[in-house]
C-alpha cells in the first residue's frame, strides 16, 4: 500500500463560477479495451446527449487500455470528426491505471467517466455532476442499489452485487452502496490528492477510492440510476470477484495499521456547518454536547449488559471493573471520532492512556458506590445495584465529558486538538482563460465556469498532449505534457479487460 500523496489538506468546496471560457468544464472518460464494436455509437450517443443538455463545455476522452483489435482506428476516426473528442492510448491494460493516466493530467475541473456499454441511463449524467459542480459534494456515483433504481439484469449478476456490498459494509465500514456502478465523477482537486495514494490499476480501483475517500471525511452524492444489464460484458466474473477480495483485504489492512495519510484529504475547519461557531457558545460545545450524551447512552447500556454477563461469574467489584474497563474503551474511541471530531490514527494510544485515567476516576465513584451499598446491607439485590451504578455513573459521566473536553480532546487555535492542520498551500479551484472580478471577501483565484460554445469549442487536445493542470507544490504551469501512464512500471496480466 503506497503511502505517498500529495501536500496540503483540500480547500474548502466552492461553487465553480458561471461564464464563459475554453477549458470544458466535464470531462468524459471512457476506458476501452477491444470494444470496436460498441465505441463508435457509445461516443455519438453521448456526444449528442451532452450537446443537447449539458449547459457547459464538455469533452469525451477514449482511453485505450492496449486494444488488439481496430479499437484504435475507432478511436482515431471519432477524434478526426468530432471536436469534442480526444483520445489516449495505453500500452498495458487496467481500467484503474487509464483513469487515473487521464485525470490527473486532465485540467477539467469535473472528471467523470462511464462503461462504453452505456448500461447506465444518460439522463443520470446532469444529475450526477450536478453536486460537484454547486460545491455541494466531492466524488458522485450511480446507484444501482438505491431505493428508487430501475435495474433489469440476471440474478446471478444480482446477487454477486449485492454480496460484494454486504461484504465491503462488513469489512470495510462502507456506507456508500453500490461501488461497482460504472458510473462516476469527482472534482479534480479532490482527484489531484486521492488518486496517488490508490494503488489499483484494475476493477477495484473504483472501490479503494470510494473506501479512501469515505474513510477521510469526503462528501460522497449517490444518483439512483436506471441500468440495463449488457449480456455480451466481456467481464471475468470470477476472476474479478478474487482480485476484488484481495484488494478488501490489502486496504482494510492499510487502515488498521494507519499505513494512509488520509488527513492530507480532509477538508479544512469551518467547511462543515456543523463546525461553524454558535454567538455565545464556545466553539463546538453544543454539537460536542449532543454526541457526548448519544454515545454516553450507548456506553450506559453496553456497560449494564456487560456488568450483567460478568456478574454470573464473578462478584460485584470484579464486574463491575471489567465492565467499566471495556465500555470505557470504546467509549473514549467513539468520543474521539464522534464527538470530538478527530480522525485518523495519530495520539489514539495517547488519548486511550487518558481515557483510561478518566476511567478510573469511574471506576473509584462506582466501586465506592457499590462499597456503600453493600456496607448498608448483607446482600442487596441486582435492581438495587444496578439503581446505585446508574446514579454513580450518571455523576462520573458529567466528569468524563469535562475532562475530555478540557484534557483529553483539548481545542487549540479555534479547532480541536485531533484536527488536521490546514495546509499553507492549498489547492485551489483551476483557473480559466477568462477571469472575473473576484467576489467580496474572495482571495482564492476565481475565474468563470466555462458555457459551452455555439456550435462547437476549439478543437480539444490531441490524443498524445494535454495541458497540464495544477503542480503537486501548488504552482500553476502553463505548458503542455505528454500524457504518460502514472506508473508505467506497473504490469497486470490477469486484468479481464
Amino acid at each position: 500500500m503506497r503511502t505517498d500523496s500529495s501536500p496540503g489538506t483540500l480547500p474548502a468546496r466552492e461553487h465553480l463560477p458561471a461564464g464563459d471560457a475554453g477549458t470544458p468544464v466535464l470531462d468524459v472518460v471512457i476506458p476501452v479495451y477491444n470494444e470496436e464494436k460498441d465505441l463508435q455509437p457509445c461516443v455519438r450517443r453521448l456526444h449528442e446527449h451532452l450537446t443537447r443538455t449539458f449547459p457547459y463545455a464538455f469533452r469525451i476522452t477514449i482511453a485505450d487500455n492496449a486494444s488488439t483489435d481496430t479499437t484504435p482506428l475507432v478511436a482515431a476516426r471519432l477524434e478526426a470528426e468530432i471536436p469534442e473528442v480526444t483520445n489516449f492510448r495505453l500500452e498495458q491494460k487496467g481500467r484503474g491505471r487509464a483513469l487515473r493516466t487521464v485525470w490527473s493530467a486532465s485540467e477539467a475541473p469535473i472528471l467523470a467517466y462511464m462503461d462504453v456499454d452505456l448500461s447506465t441511463d444518460l439522463n443520470a449524467l446532469l444529475p450526477l455532476v450536478a453536486p460537484l459542480i454547486s460545491g455541494h459534494s466531492d466524488l458522485a456515483i450511480g446507484s444501482r442499489l438505491a431505493p428508487a433504481s430501475r435495474v433489469v439484469r440476471g440474478p446471478k449478476r444480482e446477487l454477486i452485487s449485492r454480496a460484494y456490498n454486504l461484504i465491503l459494509r462488513g469489512s470495510l465500514q462502507a456506507r456508500f452502496s453500490d461501488a461497482q456502478c460504472g458510473f462516476k465523477a469527482i472534482r479534480r482537486d479532490v482527484a489531484q490528492v486521492l488518486l496517488p495514494l490508490v494503488e489499483d490499476t484494475g476493477w477495484f480501483f473504483d472501490t479503494e477510492m470510494l473506501v479512501l475517500a469515505e474513510r477521510a471525511g469526503l462528501r460522497i452524492h449517490e444518483v439512483p440510476v436506471d441500468w440495463v444489464d449488457d449480456p455480451d460484458s466481456t467481464v471475468h466474473i470470477v476472476k474479478t470477484a478474487t482480485d476484488d477480495l484481495k484488494g478488501v483485504w490489502r486496504v482494510g489492512k492499510a487502515l488498521a495499521t494507519g499505513s494512509l495519510p488520509l488527513d492530507r484529504l480532509t477538508r479544512p475547519f469551518g467547511d462543515d456547518p456543523r463546525d461553524r461557531g454558535l454567538a455565545n457558545v464556545p466553539t463546538g460545545l453544543a454539537r460536542q454536547l449532543v454526541g457526548f450524551c448519544v454515545v454516553g447512552g450507548l456506553s450506559t447500556l453496553f456497560y449494564l449488559l456487560l456488568y450483567s454477563v460478568f456478574r454470573q461469574f464473578s462478584g460485584s467489584q470484579i464486574a463491575n471493573a471489567l465492565a467499566l474497563l471495556v465500555s470505557a474503551i470504546a467509549n473514549t474511541a467513539a468520543n474521539r471520532r464522534l464527538t470530538f471530531g478527530v480522525r485518523g490514527r495519530g495520539g489514539a494510544v495517547r488519548h486511550q492512556a487518558q481515557g483510561l485515567v478518566v476511567f478510573g476516576i469511574g471506576l473509584a465513584l462506582t466501586s465506592g458506590s457499590l462499597a456503600a451499598l453493600n456496607a448498608a446491607g448483607s446482600s442487596p439485590a441486582h435492581s438495587t445495584e444496578l439503581a446505585v451504578l446508574i446514579a454513580a455513573n450518571l455523576a462520573a459521566t458529567v466528569l468524563r465529558f469535562l475532562l475530555f473536553r478540557a484534557w483529553v480532546f483539548p481545542e487549540r487555535g479555534g479547532s480541536n486538538a485531533g484536527s488536521t492542520v490546514v495546509a499553507s498551500h492549498p489547492l485551489s479551484s483551476p483557473t480559466y482563460s477568462t477571469s472575473t472580478t473576484p467576489p467580496h471577501g474572495t482571495t482564492a483565484p476565481y475565474a468563470p465556469l466555462p458555457q459551452r460554445p455555439v456550435p462547437y469549442p476549439q478543437p480539444c487536445p490531441t490524443a498524445t498532449q494535454v495541458r497540464a493542470g495544477e503542480a503537486a507544490d501548488g504552482s500553476w504551469r502553463d505548458a503542455t505534457m505528454r500524457l504518460q501512464p502514472v506508473r508505467p512500471h506497473d504490469t497486470d496480466p490477469g486484468d479481464p479487460r
